[in-house]
């Protein structure tokens, strides 16, 4: 048993490893020549499907207003991204994509699709008994977690 946890062990260290300095984890590269952090490539994923607040966007990746600001900022240094205010209230800012972003948003898109059908396909290889253990595994591991 000890050679299981082990080997748990070594994954989590290999995924820190590889997502360090990133926001999440995802297979595959990106082609466009743009040099985004997956953080603001993630913002534009997200603007991709409506325009948001800077709030908002915080609460959706749950990282701070701050780190969102950073982001923006440079997306817009970029030209990937406008802003309009809300014509009820000013002081509500609203972001959405320009044409220029529109396909790197998609790319983002497609790495998290692509991400997920690796993980399909290493799961099509267990039993449905097996991937119910895996499930209460996964459960319980990130419930140590929080």
């Amino acid at each position: 048993m000890q050679e299981l946890a082990n080997q748990i062990d070594d994954f989590f260290v290999k995924v820190v490893r590889f997502a360090e300095k990133k926001h999440e984890v995802l297979l595959g590269n990106c082609v466009s020549n743009v040099k985004l952090t997956s953080t603001q490539e993630h913002i534009l994923m997200l603007l991709k499907k409506r325009p948001s607040t800077n709030a908002k966007m915080a609460d959706r990746l749950m990282i701070s207003a701050a780190a969102v600001t950073k982001a923006l900022k440079k997306l817009q240094e970029l030209s990937l991204i406008a802003s309009t205010r809300d014509e009820k209230d000013e002081r509500v800012i609203y972001w959405h994509l320009t044409h220029q972003a529109l396909p790197i948003a998609a790319e983002h898109a497609e790495h998290h699709h692509k991400t997920l059908g690796a993980y399909q396909k290493i799961l099509d290889e267990f039993t449905e008994e097996e991937k119910s253990v895996i499930s209460r595994f996964l459960k319980d591991l990130k419930g140590e977690f929080e």
